[in-house]
C-alpha cells in the first residue's frame, strides 16, 4: 500500500471560528493505482492534497489523523524530512502551473536543480532526464525548448512543463491537482493517456484531483466523493458511477451532460456547499438532499458492500431515484 490516509482532520483557525477543511477523511491508494478524488469546489479536494505533502500554511493545521506513506505516518514529520520526500518520492502537480515553475529562471536551469535537489548526478545527466522529461508530455523539440522561460510558453505548455517535472523522479506517489484543466480536449487526453502509461510501468500511485467526472471515469481504477470536507462515497469506477447510492453523487451524475439523452435539461443540485465555518451537523448534505429525513440530522456510519462505502441514511431512495 503506497498511502493510507485514516481519519484526517486539517483545520483552519481564524478569527471568526474554526474552518473544518478536511474532517475525518480516510482512503487508501495502491501501488500503481489511480484514485479520483472528486466534488464541488470547496469541498476540500486540494486542502486534502496540500495535507498529505506538508504544504498547509498557517491558520490551517493537521489537527487529528494519519497519513501513511508505505506505512510511515507522515503527520508530524520534521520540515527537513518533508523536504526530503517532496519532489523525490512523492510530487505534486498544481492546477496553476506558475506555482511550480519560477518565471525568471530558465525550464532547465529549473529542471536540472530539481533533479539535483535529490540526486548526485552530473549536470549533463540532469539535463539528460529534463529533455527526457520533456519528450514524455509531448513537448516538441524538448532539448531547444529548454532555454526557454515560461512567459514564452502558452498556458498548457506550461502545465506540460510542470507535469514534466513532476516526473523527473519518477515518485512512487503523484498528487494531481487538476492538472489538465488549462489544456485542450486533445493534449488532455495526450496527457492522461502518458500518465497512465508512466503509472503502469514504473508502479506509480495516483491521486488524481478533480471536479470532472468524464476525466476521472477514463483515468482512474477507483472513485472517492468528496462533500464537506469528507468522504460519502468510494469504490471502483463502475460502482461509483453506474451504481451511485449517495444522494450527492447522483447529483454529481446528474449534472453531467453526457449522461442526458439530446435535449434534455440538466438537474444541478439544489443550494450551495456550505462554507466551512458554518457546515450543519449530521449529515452534510441533508440541507441539499432529496432523500433527507429527521434522521439525518444525526451522523450517518460508513456502510459498505463488498468494497463499495458510503455514508447515507437512505441508500436504496437514492438508488431508486
Amino acid at each position: 500500500m503506497t498511502l493510507k490516509v485514516e481519519n484526517l482532520s486539517t483545520h483552519f483557525f481564524t478569527r471568526d471560528g474554526v474552518a473544518k477543511a478536511v474532517d475525518g477523511v480516510s482512503f487508501e491508494v495502491g501501488r500503481g493505482e489511480i484514485l479520483g478524488l472528486v466534488g464541488e469546489s470547496g469541498s476540500g479536494k486540494s486542502i486534502t492534497g496540500f495535507s498529505i505533502i506538508g504544504l498547509v500554511d498557517p491558520p490551517g493545521r493537521v489537527t487529528g489523523g494519519k497519513i501513511l506513506f508505505q506505512g510511515q505516518d507522515l503527520v508530524g514529520r520534521p520540515a527537513g524530512e518533508m523536504r526530503a520526500l517532496r519532489g523525490k518520492k512523492i510530487a505534486m502537480i498544481f492546477q496553476d502551473p506558475m506555482m511550480t515553475l519560477n518565471p525568471v529562471l530558465s525550464i532547465e536551469t529549473q529542471m536540472v536543480e530539481t533533479v539535483r535537489a535529490h540526486d548526485r548526478v552530473s549536470k549533463a545527466d540532469a539535463r539528460a532526464r529534463a529533455i527526457e522529461a520533456l519528450g514524455l508530455v509531448g513537448i516538441p523539440s524538448p532539448e531547444e525548448r529548454l532555454a526557454a522561460y515560461p512567459h514564452q510558453f502558452s498556458g498548457g505548455m506550461r502545465q506540460r512543463v510542470a507535469i514534466a517535472i513532476a516526473l523527473l523522479h519518477r515518485p512512487d506517489l503523484i498528487i494531481a491537482d487538476e492538472p489538465t484543466t488549462a489544456l485542450d480536449v486533445t493534449i488532455q487526453s495526450q496527457i492522461l493517456a502518458v500518465i497512465q502509461r508512466l503509472s503502469g510501468e514504473f508502479g506509480m500511485s495516483l491521486l488524481w484531483i478533480s471536479h470532472d467526472l468524464g476525466v476521472v471515469a477514463g483515468l482512474a481504477h477507483r472513485i472517492a466523493v468528496m462533500y464537506a470536507g469528507r468522504i460519502v462515497e468510494t469504490g471502483t469506477v463502475d460502482e461509483v458511477l453506474d451504481r451511485p447510492v449517495h444522494p450527492y453523487t447522483i447529483g454529481l451524475m446528474r449534472s453531467v451532460p453526457a449522461n442526458l439523452d439530446r435535449g434534455e435539461p440538466l438537474t444541478p443540485i439544489p443550494g450551495m456547499a456550505p462554507p466551512p465555518l458554518r457546515r450543519p451537523g449530521g449529515c452534510p448534505f441533508r440541507l441539499r438532499c432529496f432523500a433527507a429525513t429527521e434522521i439525518c440530522e444525526t451522523e450517518p456510519a460508513e456502510s459498505q458492500a463488498a468494497g463499495h462505502r458510503w455514508r447515507c441514511f437512505h441508500p436504496q431512495t437514492a438508488r431508486a431515484a
